[in-house]
């Protein structure tokens, strides 16, 4: 149950949750490959990290193929997704279309072309809208939901390899930085007084979880909730 010389590739392994992952990931002694789309990503954080870096597209089938066809990890770890948010009457079909295809089929044809060692773990994420619905966010439940619906059939379907899910709550990362300091600083002090902890996520808190999901043998087809009580409160 280590990390140690074991090789992890990161989806989306440039920002946020995926960049706290791999950072985890290569501090237990992992050998780690961060990929994004973005080349300029991949490059920035692959230097920050020390390690691999490798340009991407979960959007892009044949792309994935061709990569997994000649490469092989002990983990996966896909966060790599781009959603928009709104209302079912007021979020264009194109962009619904176009939140399905990033998160969940992204995650399907990841799934689909990857190549992982005997014993190995393909982790995905998906939100805690799965299961506490929010009026006006109706796309992102449903898009968390199919995730989580994907990971326990293919825990069956791919069986040796090992398939999880991380239902992550509210997580301080890049993505609210559009935000002025003290809109965003009004968000998560809110948030932060609704959830049992008090506080709100960082991507650490989803890293720890995603490596034990990693080196544990005996766990697959669960979806794990880090989301400081986010899905009760």
């Amino acid at each position: 149950m280590t990390l140690q010389n074991k090789s992890v590739l990161v989806i989306g392994g440039t920002s946020g949750i995926g960049f706290g992952v791999a950072k985890a990931a290569q501090e237990a002694g992992a050998h780690v490959t961060v990929a994004s789309r973005s080349a300029e990503k991949v490059a920035n954080a692959s230097t920050r990290l020390g390690t691999e870096g490798v340009e991407l597209d979960t959007g892009d089938a044949a792309m994935l193929e061709g990569f997994f066809a000649g490469h092989s990890f002990d983990h996966i770890f896909c966060s790599a997704a781009s959603t928009r948010v709104d209302a079912i009457r007021s979020l264009p079909l194109e962009d619904a279309y176009g939140s399905f295809d990033s998160k969940f089929w992204g995650a399907y044809r990841v799934a689909r072309a990857a190549s992982v060692s005997p014993g190995g773990s393909l982790t995905f994420v998906s939100g805690f809208l799965s299961v506490r619905p929010k009026a006006g966010a109706a796309i992102q439940g449903a898009i968390n939901a199919g995730i989580e619906g994907l990971t326990r059939c293919l825990a069956l379907e791919l069986a040796p390899t090992r398939v999880n899910c991380i239902s992550p709550g509210l997580i301080k990362t890049e993505m609210y930085d559009t935000l002025d300091g003290d809109g965003r600083k009004t968000m998560f002090d809110g948030a932060a007084e609704r959830l049992p902890v008090g506080r709100v996520g960082t991507p650490e808190n989803i890293a720890t979880q995603a490596l034990a999901l990693m080196a544990n043998p005996y766990m697959t087809g669960s979806t794990i909730f880090v989301d400081g009580g986010g899905a009760i409160a």
